[in-house]
């Protein structure tokens, strides 16, 4: 059984889904999932579809090729096409935080996530304990403000030796320069609170406790060269009270921070998400 994901968006028109859907048929395709939206402002037309196939002769490159000439060519349609034999490849950032990295791994290492993970890079050696415990390479790169063009440099180098997909920021605490994020456009994955831009600096939680915020919450969005406003994958929230302390603020963020990530890194490898001018479509 051959499986494949289809990705669609183009100008809104009318026999699109006909048209996709009879194509499917054509060559001798059944449709497990579709779904559709179209953003009425934009007259943009979103499209995510999942076929199955049988016939052992099926080739993905082969229908990629007529894909194109005969559909996404006429509709003048932005396309991709995956096959579910090729699980995604993402590379692991991390810094000293530890809780996102053990909750990806563990979700990993139990087959939730479809996926793999060739390797973990950390500008700290801190972790190094955790990728050995889940048998997994870890490279140390340390950056400063002098070697950080030589250290982005080691990691393309490594991103490109093992074929990587996706890279996520599991609180790595450095900034992405452009010659990563252009390599990988709406492909790096961050997570941070969602107190910006009211709260920066180094303890955004210690100046929330003392403003008094009812709220606090988590935002997984895709890097992009303007620093934390990106294309947002997922968000969440938590209320909190005055009887709650600092370190309650800072549990209960870490709690947030962790999920949000997974369900942004499942949606991304599942492709169920679509970028379109810094906004997201997000299929079910």
């Amino acid at each position: 059984m051959n499986k494949i994901t289809i990705l669609i968006h183009c100008k809104d028109r009318p026999n699109i889904i006909a048209s996709v859907t009879n194509f499917i048929a054509k060559e001798g395709g059944n449709i497990v999932y579709i779904d559709q939206y179209v953003d009425r402002e934009q007259n943009i037309f979103f499209m995510r579809l999942e076929s199955e196939f049988i016939s052992d002769s099926f080739s993905t490159n082969d229908f990629k090729s007529v894909f194109k000439t005969d559909l996404a060519d006429t509709f003048k349609m932005k396309w991709r096409i995956y096959s579910s034999e090729k699980k995604p490849k993402m590379a692991l950032f991390i810094s000293k935080y530890d809780h996102c990295l053990y909750d990806l791994l563990g979700r990993y290492n139990s087959g939730e996530l479809n996926l793999e993970i060739p390797f973990i890079i950390s500008n700290h050696s801190d972790l190094r304990s955790i990728a050995d415990n889940f048998k997994i390479p870890f490279y140390h790169i340390p950056v400063t403000k002098e070697t950080k063009e030589e250290a982005e440099d080691k990691q393309l180098q490594l991103l490109k030796e093992h074929s990587i997909d996706f890279i996520v920021l599991a609180r790595y605490m450095q900034i992405v320069s452009g010659k990563l994020i252009n390599k990988y456009p709406n492909k790096i994955i961050n997570i941070h609170h969602s107190f910006l831009p009211a709260f920066v600096g180094a303890k955004p939680y210690h100046s929330a406790y003392k403003r008094g915020v009812k709220i606090i919450g988590a935002t997984s969005h895709y890097v992009t060269e303007e620093l934390d406003a990106g294309p947002i994958i997922e968000q969440d929230v938590t209320r909190v009270t005055h009887s709650h302390a600092i370190s309650d603020l800072i549990s209960k963020g870490r709690d947030l921070e962790k999920i949000v990530l997974a369900n942004a890194v499942k949606l991304h490898a599942d492709r169920k998400v679509m970028v379109f001018n810094n906004k997201t479509v997000i299929f079910s």
